[in-house]
């Protein structure tokens, strides 16, 4: 760890403690050069995995999928905060399941998400996702949103 007022790579800590509601250790080093006393945060970093449709993989980006999502919200009458606690939600989940995440279950559980949110946004985003190619593609789109409306959850 460099010193940020010498640069001098040597430092020793003089303290730790619990961060951010026990998700980093908070570190309060001295330089052994120049004695400039600064702190450092340890946090976890999970590496989430995507599995793409050709088998190729790649790091789950949130904000990738960040924008799909607002995208798909464009113009919808959505608080904000709801679409940041769905997509918590969605992150939480992905971080979760074992191995790297297809991309088809990630956009089957924004698809359901979206669906709980706002239906016409669901719409939007199951016309890229799914790649739609005419009007008979939002037909069965529709018809399987309705069908799900009307179904109780377990």
């Amino acid at each position: 760890m460099l010193c940020p007022a010498c640069a001098h790579p040597a430092s020793r800590v003089i303290d730790s403690r619990p961060a951010e509601n026990g998700t980093a250790i908070r570190r309060r080093r001295v330089c052994e050069s120049c004695e400039h006393r600064f702190s450092t945060y340890e946090r976890v970093v999970v590496s989430t995995v995507v599995r793409k449709r050709d088998g190729s993989t790649q790091p789950f980006d949130s904000v990738k999928l960040r924008r799909g999502v607002e995208s798909a919200l464009a113009d919808r009458p959505v608080a904000p905060g709801a679409v940041d606690a769905m997509l918590e939600e969605i992150e939480a989940w992905a971080r979760a399941q074992p191995g790297p995440v297809a991309t088809e279950a990630l956009g089957t559980h924004v698809l359901e998400r979206l669906r709980s949110l706002d239906e016409i946004a669901s719409l939007r985003f199951a016309s890229v996702y799914k790649d739609f190619r005419d009007v008979g593609d939002f037909e069965r789109e529709l018809a399987e949103l309705e069908a799900s409306m009307q179904t109780p959850e377990p």
